[in-house]
């Protein structure tokens, strides 16, 4: 027979085991209202609230202790909520990137540093700011230049937060106060300098001066960013005259190449010339020290000459000659005589005349260069020859006279 069949009245055949009563064993799902009078009893109890009666003549203040610990329950869990809210809000983190900015009642209280820090909830409000990490911001424009030219300028700014009280507290909007800033330095330096500048070799000199005068703004403003780097990224003219440009950027790369190889060329040739000039300044120094060597030499000579003259002069005189007609005659191969008894002057070929002696013309020469007692033998030779040829032709004059 099944367990709800009419006339059944074993009670273990009722799954839940309730026997269709409460009086039997109680194995099957709680009630929930019951459970939750339950529930607020032992709480009302804990709250110092007393417990309903269950006798028919206490009903009306059974009620009345039933609403009165339904309200305490209210209040009780309310009550838990509100202090477990208040230690959730009373500690919060600050991370080793962060600085936390403290206001109380609306006023700067304090900067906390990085750890588990303590805090008046509804009172103190906590804002965190990342001071270590570095931004960037990018600007870019076309400006006048100080020769009037139109320039394109891209710039970066990369920054990071130094005073997280004045990021926080001075400026609205420190990033937007960044950008005007950054677009007032730069084109008052681009204001500053010529095309030639800005395009060229002055664009690490635009990005340093534009960073230092950038920084001066954000102080001024009180911003509290430090600028770390600025980078011109390209500077370039307007799409219009740009190829323009390009050629005199060619011309200019051609002046320097010219330049270069000049510079090459200076670099070759002046170390040369001055070698030459040092070579040519010693040159004249040897020479200085020969002419003056010599002249000292001729002195001492013409010193010791003078004394011998004035011992003998005649012998000194005539020796003299003797050693200057040999000089002078030694290096001619004809002669013209002046007698004193004819008007007629007389013609000596000496190089006929030694070679009538069977030597060669120039062995005077080369003897008396190679051995003295050699030229003068030649010497004697050759002056005995012409005196012989003197006498013979005085006599042949004396005897056409006498025809």
């Amino acid at each position: 027979m099944a367990w709800n069949e009419p006339g059944g009245n074993r009670n273990d055949n009722d799954p839940w085991g309730t026997g269709g009563g409460r009086g039997g064993n109680d194995k099957g799902p709680p009630d929930l209202d019951e459970a939750l009078k339950k529930g607020l009893d032992k709480l009302n109890r804990l709250l110092g609230g007393k417990k309903g009666n269950k006798s028919g003549s206490g009903g009306g203040s059974s009620g009345s202790g039933g609403s009165g610990g339904g309200f305490g329950a209210v209040l009780a869990i309310a009550g838990i909520v509100f202090v477990g809210y208040v230690i959730f809000q009373s500690f919060y983190t600050v991370d080793e990137q962060e600085r936390a900015v403290v206001l109380r009642f609306g006023e700067y209280h304090q900067t906390e540093n990085p750890g588990l820090r303590l805090k008046v909830p509804l009172i103190d409000d906590v804002t965190k700011v990342r001071v270590t990490n570095v931004r960037s911001a990018q600007s870019r424009g076309q400006m006048l230049t100080e020769d009037e030219n139109l320039v394109s300028v891209d710039l970066q700014v990369q920054y990071r937060v130094d005073s997280a009280r004045d990021y926080v507290l001075n400026v609205r909007d420190s990033n937007e106060a960044l950008a005007y800033a950054t677009d007032s330095a730069l084109r008052h330096e681009v204001g500053s300098s010529t095309l030639d500048q800005v395009l060229t070799e002055g664009r690490a000199e635009l990005a340093v001066r534009v960073e230092q005068r950038l920084q001066g703004f954000l102080e001024e403003y009180g911003t509290g960013l430090q600028i770390v780097r600025v980078n011109v990224e390209s500077t370039q003219p307007p799409e219009a005259v740009q190829d323009a440009f390009r050629e005199v950027q060619r011309a200019r790369e051609d002046e320097q190449r010219v330049k270069e190889e000049a510079e090459t060329y200076r670099n070759k040739v002046v170390p040369e010339a001055r070698g030459q000039a040092q070579r040519l300044t010693e040159e004249a120094m040897a020479y200085k020290e020969e002419v003056i060597e010599r002249a000292r030499g001729e002195t001492a000579r013409f010193t010791e000459l003078l004394s011998v003259y004035q011992t003998a002069p005649e012998v000194t005189r005539d020796r003299m000659y003797i050693a200057a007609m040999e000089n002078v005659l030694s290096s001619t191969s004809k002669v013209l005589v002046d007698t004193e008894s004819s008007n007629n002057m007389m013609y000596l070929p000496l190089d006929k005349l030694m070679n009538r002696e069977g030597r060669p013309a120039g062995s005077s020469s080369s003897k008396g260069q190679g051995n003295s007692s050699g030229m003068e033998q030649d010497l004697g030779s050759l002056t005995d020859q012409v005196i012989q040829e003197i006498r013979s032709r005085q006599d042949n004059t004396g005897v056409r006279r006498g025809r």
